[in-house]
């Protein structure tokens, strides 16, 4: 096939196509641009980051427990910072 016979190939491909599906409205482009696999909570609640710089072996660690205890590094941190907070005696993350 010569080069020009593969550009009528492709642009006639592109015009069918153009004709099979019409352009998607707005509202479904912008549905379908939200992250896939994230389910969003029905309420959703103020949040901030709280963080810090560990070894990467740190983050392992927490992954390997997760992984063992078949839950997340954000629930884990959620009970350590929990322990912490009784230890120094504040109230616990659910009573902020």
């Amino acid at each position: 096939m010569s080069k020009n016979s593969l550009s009528a190939a492709i642009a006639g491909n592109l015009a069918e196509q153009e004709t099979k599906s019409p352009a998607p409205a707005p509202e479904a482009i912008a549905l379908q641009s939200e992250p896939k696999g994230r389910a969003r909570k029905s309420k959703p609640r103020e949040t901030v980051l709280v963080g810090g710089h560990f070894p990467p072996a740190v983050l392992k660690q927490l992954r390997i427990i997760a992984a063992e205890e078949g839950t997340t590094n954000q629930a884990l941190l959620e009970e350590a910072l929990n322990l912490l907070f009784v230890k120094k005696g504040k109230v616990k993350i659910e009573s902020l």
